[in-house]
């Protein structure tokens, strides 16, 4: 792809009631953070809410020890109408259905994480259950309740993906494509394990909303 316009509109920046971290298969959370794979995850989609809206392009990045080594990137096909200059980019790419086995197997065994996961997240667990596939329990960190947590508003005005990606000097600038704005998360999380460490803090368990 060589087209670098944004798929969905960006949701209106809000409050994060979520947690940061959470474990319901309790599979990570005394590791030392360095050695946690991280499965950071981006969706971008025909609206906000997953019930009216489906994912058109779906990416994520592996790391491990600290440095990605992996990428999964597809573009998809929602199924519904959508807007002509979206609809060219999308109209061949498989459904949402022949993908997600694929990206479940790549983010085996890993944390998944996403810069307002509740979003990604949600589309996904919502495609699975639209299309019978069971979701695998994963351990879920959320960047930007993350940055909410160890940043101060003398550093940083807001946490929205592009100010904190500026902020931690990130390789990769979010445009509101999948891998691009994976691969920027991807930086971010690397700048937050830092701050993390700075802060004496060394495991998933020691995070805290």
């Amino acid at each position: 792809m060589t087209t670098r316009e944004p798929i969905t509109p960006t949701p209106p920046e809000r409050v994060h009631a979520e947690p940061v971290y959470t474990d319901p298969a309790n599979a990570a959370p005394g590791l030392p953070l360095g050695s946690v794979d991280f499965v950071i995850v981006d969706v971008e989609t025909t609206g906000w809410l997953t019930d009216q809206a489906a994912i058109t392009e779906l990416a994520a990045v592996r790391v491990s020890a600290g440095r990605p080594t992996a990428e999964f990137s597809a573009l998809v096909n929602p199924g519904a109408a959508i807007p002509a200059d979206t609809d060219a980019m999308v109209r061949q790419a498989p459904p949402i259905g022949a993908l997600l086995p694929g990206f479940l197997a790549f983010a085996r065994g890993c944390v998944l994480t996403a810069h307002h996961a509740p979003f990604d997240v949600g589309f996904l667990t919502a495609a699975c259950g639209r299309c019978r596939i069971p979701w695998p329990a994963f351990p879920v960190l959320d960047t930007a309740a993350l940055a909410r947590l160890v940043l101060d508003e003398a550093e940083v005005p807001d946490c929205k993906l592009a100010t904190l990606a500026g902020f931690f000097g990130a390789r990769t600038r979010p445009c509101h494509r999948a891998l691009a704005d994976a691969q920027a998360t991807a930086d971010v999380l690397q700048g937050l394990l830092g701050r993390l460490a700075q802060a004496g803090v060394r495991t998933l368990a020691e995070i805290s909303a």
